[in-house]
């Protein structure tokens, strides 16, 4: 797990998880970035799918951020919800006063994410986006609207 301090989120610190199959010591590997569902954090899929064998027979990065920005100073509904706040960033840039500072998810996703695993971690600029549920939701837009930066 990689916690790093976002921008795009707020200024808060955000967490993701990252598995390396054991060739990424010596070239670099595309990177897949899977995008979790509602109220799920960057560990649901790491902890749950068994996809470390599939990513390191195929020779591919995973890469697992969490699913909304959290921490101090991020809004909430009140009372909680599980469907709208934390741990339900829906991928989207959020336009209301009291979400757009710190709920930026798609730029977060599209942007800052890549530009940090890129500069970070032995990978290509190769990339591939799935998800699950929300996350599957988000994979795809996202995918459709960025077909410059994603493939199959």
């Amino acid at each position: 797990r990689v916690e790093f301090n976002s921008k795009t989120l707020g200024g808060t610190n955000t967490i993701f998880a990252a598995y390396l199959p054991d060739t990424a010591e010596y070239k670099k590997l595309p990177v897949v970035y899977w995008l979790s569902g509602l109220t799920c954090t960057d560990e649901n899929f790491s902890q749950k799918a068994g996809a470390f064998q599939a990513a390191c027979d195929n020779q591919v990065v995973l890469v697992m951020p969490d699913t909304s920005p959290r921490g101090d100073g991020v809004p909430d509904e009140d009372p909680h919800t599980y469907d709208f706040g934390v741990g339900a960033g829906f991928y989207l840039n959020a336009t209301t006063e009291k979400y757009k500072t710190h709920y930026n998810m798609y730029d977060f996703i599209v942007k800052e994410l890549p530009d940090f695993v890129e500069a970070n971690f032995p990978v290509t600029n190769k990339r591939s986006i799935s998800g699950h549920s929300m996350g599957g939701h988000g994979a795809l837009t996202i995918g459709l609207k960025n077909p410059d930066k994603y493939t199959s």
